[in-house]
């Protein structure tokens, strides 16, 4: 089933300040988590293997599939999200079948307000970011998604010149 999310992602030097500003608004921290991204070559959207070191909930993989517009500004996104239960051969399979783009590893730290899940990360290579994903219910409108995420861009005080169109892998590729 395809689930949709509006998402906005922002370059956030200072994640302490991120943190306390989650808490101020009644974010729940949940979870600090390792990632491992791997990102397979797609004739359209975004491929990847999402391999995760949860505090809370261990080794866990899934696979994702994603649709959005690179745009500076929040948008929409389409996605899929399987569980993988055997991360590796997966991978072995992807990569023979797609070949591997990139790889992207961060630390994310995951707080959720309501529908909202806000991700402050520390990406290899690319430094600190800020992303929050309003995730919709089926039907839902998506004006609902955009208001969240202009509210929480006021109160994160995130800048129209931070926000950025790209993934963390394009920007990886990009160099």
């Amino acid at each position: 089933m395809t689930r949709r999310n509006v998402e906005l992602k922002a370059r956030y030097p200072d994640l302490q300040a991120g943190h306390d500003t989650a808490l101020r608004i009644g974010a729940v921290d949940t979870d600090s988590l390792q990632q491992v991204d791997t990102y397979f070559h797609a004739a359209d959207g975004r491929l990847k293997l999402r391999e995760i070191d949860s505090r809370v909930d261990g080794v866990s993989a899934e696979l994702i599939w994603y649709a959005r517009p690179d745009q500076l500004a929040a948008r929409t996104s389409q996605f899929h999200v399987v569980p993988v239960p055997r991360p590796a051969a997966i991978l072995d399979t992807l990569d023979a079948g797609l070949g591997v783009q990139v790889v992207v590893r961060k630390v994310r730290r995951l707080f959720l307000l309501d529908n909202v899940r806000i991700h402050l990360d520390e990406v290899d290579g690319l430094g600190n970011f800020l992303e929050f994903e309003a995730v919709l219910a089926p039907g839902q409108d998506e004006a609902d998604g955009y208001a969240q995420l202009e509210t929480l861009q006021s109160e994160f005080g995130i800048a129209t010149e931070a926000i950025i169109g790209a993934s963390y892998s394009d920007l990886l590729t990009a160099g």
